[in-house]
């Protein structure tokens, strides 16, 4: 992945979920850090349709790409 995307990605879990890396929530462990960042990360991966992938979620477009490679192994 570029750069950009990296970019735009880190920006929308800091606005999104509860704010992991900025000021605007701070959390009291690290523990609870990791949770509220892995809560931000299933929903982006597994239930957020994007609309570059054609309204898939990501986890939607990587499986059903990946699915025809291992049928032809």
């Amino acid at each position: 992945m570029n750069r950009e995307v990296h970019v735009r990605f880190w920006e929308s879990v800091g606005l999104q979920c509860p704010a992991p890396l900025t000021y605007l929530h701070a959390y009291k462990t690290v523990s609870e850090a990791r949770v509220g960042i892995r809560r931000y990360l299933t929903f982006y991966n597994s239930r957020r349709p994007h609309s570059s992938l054609d309204r898939q979620t990501p986890d939607q477009a990587y499986f059903n790409a990946l699915a025809p490679m291992m049928m032809a192994a």
